[in-house]
C-alpha cells in the first residue's frame, strides 16, 4: 500500500511515474558509476521531478536497493531456466547454443553485464548481497554442469569443464564491457572457448 500522500506534494509528477521507472533510474545510476550513485535526489534529478515524488512508491533508500535487486535475481533465474532447456538433441550442437546464447546477451546488453559487475563489487562488502550471487552463481554451474556431462558423459570432467566455461565467460564479460573493443571481439572470444572447451572435450 502506497504511503499518504505528504501536504504539499505535486500530484501530476508523482502519478506519471511508476514504481519501474524508478528502478530504471537506479539501474542506469548503477550503470554510469556503481551503487553509490543511487541517491533519491541523484535519482530525482535524472528523472525530472522532485524528490518528494519517489515516496509514493517506496519507503526509504532501502527498499529501494532491495526492489532493484530482486527484479535483477528474478531475471537472472528466468533467464538460467530458459537456457536449461535443450535447443538440440546434439549435445555439443547444445553446447555452442548456450555459448552464443550468453556471449550474445553480453555483446547486446553492455548495461546489464556492467550492473552485475558493479553489483558482485558490492557483494565484496554486503553480505546478503554476496549470498545472493552465490545461489545464481550455482545455478549457473548447475546449467554448464549439467549441459557438458550430456556431452562428455563424465561427472567429474563435466564440473571442471563447467568451471573453466563460467570463468571464461566471466573474462569475457569483462572484455566486452570496455567502452572501444575491436572489431571482431566477440567472434575471436567465442571461437577460442568454442575450440578447446568443447570441440576437443566431447567423448573420444
Amino acid at each position: 500500500m502506497k504511503p499518504a500522500r505528504k501536504p504539499g506534494k505535486p500530484v501530476a509528477e508523482s502519478s506519471r511515474l511508476t514504481r519501474d521507472d524508478w528502478l530504471d533510474a537506479a539501474f542506469r545510476a548503477v550503470v554510469d558509476g556503481g551503487f553509490d550513485k543511487v541517491r533519491v535526489l541523484l535519482l530525482a534529478d535524472a528523472l525530472g521531478v522532485t524528490r518528494g515524488s519517489f515516496y509514493w512508491h517506496f519507503a526509504d533508500h532501502a527498499e529501494l536497493l532491495s526492489a532493484l535487486l530482486a527484479r535483477w535475481h528474478a531475471r537472472e533465474v528466468a533467464a538460467n531456466q530458459a537456457l536449461a532447456t535443450p535447443r538440440s538433441t546434439d549435445p555439443r550442437a547444445d553446447l555452442e547454443h548456450l555459448l552464443e546464447s550468453v556471449l550474445a546477451h553480453a555483446g547486446a546488453d553492455l548495461e546489464n553485464m556492467r550492473f552485475e559487475l558493479a553489483l558482485r563489487g558490492l557483494g565484496r562488502r554486503d553480505p546478503a548481497v554476496a549470498r545472493m550471487l552465490a545461489e545464481v552463481d550455482a545455478q549457473r554451474m548447475a546449467l554448464f554442469t549439467e549441459k557438458f556431462l550430456r556431452y562428455t558423459g563424465d561427472e567429474t570432467k563435466s564440473t571442471e569443464l563447467a568451471v573453466l566455461f563460467y570463468l571464461a565467460i566471466v573474462g569475457s564479460y569483462q572484455a566486452l564491457s570496455r567502452p572501444k573493443n575491436p572489431p571482431q571481439i566477440k567472434e575471436l572470444m567465442q571461437g577460442i572457448i568454442a575450440r578447446y572447451l568443447i570441440e576437443q572435450q566431447g567423448p573420444r
